[in-house]
């Protein structure tokens, strides 16, 4: 347990740093780095040789870590969401008019998830915020499940790897749209 928690430090503060970590997830390996980094961000956006017009998604381990990034929202919506967190289903929600576009791309929405991925939680505390949470792998191809996986493809792009285990779904996170309700990937 000791070696563990030292792992999720070393990648917090690579994070913290404006590096990019990969670690597992609910369902795959995610690649992460601070979203207000834009540095960062590019990086991992070249990494993985995504447009950036597409977004990203955010984990978090609470909802404070998300809340700077979200604009407020009426009660019943923000039910709506929190009664599926934490947990494996990503919301698209109206965001804050500063969110950077290299998180939002083409929308005026932000994808969120608070996870109850054990070590991607403990890594969003260590690291004391939200994390860009895409999936390991270049676009277009499967994504990573193990973190073998993740060194043999993108291995030499990281600065670490968090070792784990996912957390066993076989599909990443459902998204659906905070406004409508409506299921816009199937989880």
């Amino acid at each position: 347990m000791a070696r563990l928690t030292r792992d999720v430090q070393h990648a917090a503060a690579m994070i913290r740093g404006g590096g990019l970590v990969a670690y597992p997830t609910e369902a795959v390996f995610g690649l992460g780095c601070d979203p207000r980094n834009e540095l960062a961000v590019h990086r991992l956006l070249t990494a993985k040789h995504r447009l950036p017009d597409k977004g990203l998604i955010l984990i978090a381990a609470d909802f404070s870590q998300l809340a700077p990034f979200l604009r407020p929202v009426e009660a019943a919506l923000q039910a709506r969401a929190m009664a599926t967190w934490p947990g494996p289903v990503t919301w698209l929600w109206p965001c804050r008019p500063d969110v950077p576009p290299w998180l939002t791309g083409d929308r005026d929405v932000l994808a969120v998830r608070m996870t109850d991925h054990l070590l991607a939680a403990d890594l969003c505390h260590q690291a004391g915020r939200a994390l860009v949470s895409t999936s390991a792998n270049r676009s277009g191809e499967p994504p990573a499940r193990d973190a073998h996986t993740v060194q043999q493809t993108l291995g030499k792009l990281l600065d670490t790897i968090l070792e784990g285990d996912t957390g066993g779904r076989d599909k990443p996170s459902e998204i659906r749209d905070l406004v409508t309700g409506d299921i816009v990937r199937d989880g």
